[in-house]
């Protein structure tokens, strides 16, 4: 069947990224939005837009009856769920088919089978791909204890559903086993719905490495190489490459065959990841597969010159994977994740009005983004604005062009982390390829800055007190003491230049 229209069942980014595509495709785009995001990039890129409700994800991108009945509302006849939200709900999917609408991506029976980890342990066990040395039994917490002292320490309890951290608990010794396994089952019933959890062997130091894949309805299917994802803050990727600068000819090939067994061992169709912990000796572990779209899958498309969303259009409409073997990467692809948050601040969730955007620009430099001058980031979603992405013939030829762009981006009126994403890719860890998921639990705490334009138009008007010869030879005055000094003021764009 040829797909005429498809509504976008997500926001931000995303929705702007899979639009790019659809109209390349000559295909119809629609949108549902919250009543927060009215004037919202995406909204106004589309084709056709529906309001389903008002700011709370429950009562909107969270609601499937909305979505489907905007669905048809809309005239679509496909629907795309993006990442996060409903992207991997197979109860979402599930009605998706049953209401004639093409869900893009895998079947419901696969989101469903991969969303249980402890059924997605068991899956890759029967595929022969190692998993994590632990216990997915029975759920009962006095065999728990047992097993826990089995598989020593340190270790994790993890939720059997969900993810992005939650229900995640690091346990060093025995004595704290019980605790924390009340508190992972707490978090897991508050945020998934269940409380059930399994243990895992605490892997580290450890890299984690992804595999995309893509399986179509034919029974082909196909690792596209590996991404990096590393740098991590609090579970959530941060800085993510392609490939990795570690992974061998040979270690790829394991790692994709290992991959596409696990997918076919599901019956995956349309695009997806799998996770691996990848230990320094060679040896990884399966860690989890992602049934959607991934938030990083752009740096893969940068080294392979591949649409992952028009190969998911293609795959639903039927069409054969036609893939050259093997695939080669074609150079090198670095992404950066930029926030509305503030760094000196413990990375506090940032709001306010985009007053003044310059987008970056140059040879290899691609920008995903959901936001436009003038619009209001508001508290009620992930502060993702966009992500920046760079592409080289070297990894170091990437890492530049990364950097500069991100010093060319202009951003007012919102504070972001890009001055934290800079020093990240400027530092030893990143440059010298030794980047594992605890690396940026040891990264030092950015001091609040003041731009040193600020410091100028201040000094300029004689706001800045008078600097005593001792204080002459030390830096610039504290935050505390200028705002002291100048009364109400705010600085719009810290952290970004």
């Amino acid at each position: 069947m040829k797909i005429r229209r498809v509504l976008i069942a997500n926001r931000g980014e995303i929705s702007c990224r899979i639009q790019r595509t659809l109209r390349a495709m000559g295909i119809g785009t629609a949108v549902v939005h919250s009543s927060a995001d009215r004037d919202a990039l995406f909204v106004r890129e589309a084709e056709r837009a529906q309001e389903i409700g008002p700011p709370p994800a429950k009562e909107s991108y969270l609601n499937a009856d909305k979505i489907v009945a905007a669905a048809r509302a809309l005239e679509a006849d496909a629907v795309h769920p993006g990442y996060g939200f409903l992207s991997e709900n197979a109860d979402f999917a599930a009605r998706c088919e049953a209401a004639g609408l093409v869900f893009l991506g895998p079947p419901s029976s696969a989101i469903r089978a991969m969303g249980d980890k402890t059924g997605a342990r068991r899956l890759a066990v029967a595929a022969d791909v190692p998993v994590v040395p632990g216990y997915d039994g029975p759920d009962d917490d006095l065999i728990l204890a047992r097993e826990s002292t089995r598989i020593g320490f340190p270790q994790l309890v993890k939720a059997a559903h969900g993810g992005g951290g939650k229900g995640l608990k690091k346990v060093a010794s025995a004595e704290e086993f019980a605790s924390a396994l009340a508190s992972a089952r707490r978090e897991a019933g508050a945020a998934f719905g269940s409380s059930r959890v399994l243990l895992e062997r605490f892997v580290r130091p450890a890299r984690h490495i992804e595999v995309q894949v893509l399986a179509d309805r034919h029974g082909e299917t196909r690792a596209i190489l590996e991404r990096e994802c590393s740098l991590q803050r609090r579970h959530q990727k941060v800085i993510e490459e392609c490939p990795s600068a570690v992974v061998t000819d040979e270690l790829r090939a394991e790692l994709g065959a290992a991959a596409v067994r696990l997918a076919r061992q599901v019956g995956y169709v349309s695009a997806g990841t799998v996770e691996f912990l990848l230990e320094p000796d060679g040896r990884f572990w399966f860690l989890e597969m992602n049934t959607r779209l991934q938030v990083e899958h752009g740096v893969t498309e940068l080294v392979t010159g591949l649409d992952l969303v028009a190969w998911q259009v293609r795959i639903a409409e039927g069409e054969a994977l036609r893939l050259p073997t093997p695939i080669v990467p074609q150079g090198h692809a670095i992404e950066a994740r930029l926030y509305a948050e503030d760094p000196s601040r413990e990375f506090l969730p940032q709001t306010g009005q985009i007053r003044h955007l310059r987008l970056p620009e140059g040879p290899g430099v691609r920008i995903d983004r959901g936001v436009a001058a003038g619009q209001t980031i508001t508290p009620h979603y992930d502060p993702m604005l966009m992500k920046i992405l760079a592409h080289g013939e070297t990894r170091e030829m990437a890492r530049l062009r990364l950097i500069l762009a991100l010093r060319d981006l202009e951003i007012l009126g919102v504070v972001t982390n890009g001055a934290y994403l800079r020093e990240l890719l400027e530092s030893d860890c990143f440059t010298g390829a030794k980047t594992f998921t605890h690396s940026l639990d040891e990264w030092p705490k950015l001091e609040p800055s003041i731009p040193a334009e600020v410091l100028a138009l201040l000094a300029a008007h004689g706001a800045l007190p008078r600097a005593s010869p001792e204080a002459k030879a030390n830096q610039a005055p504290s935050l505390p003491d200028l705002f002291e000094t100048v009364g109400p003021f705010r600085i719009v764009g810290g952290g970004t230049s």
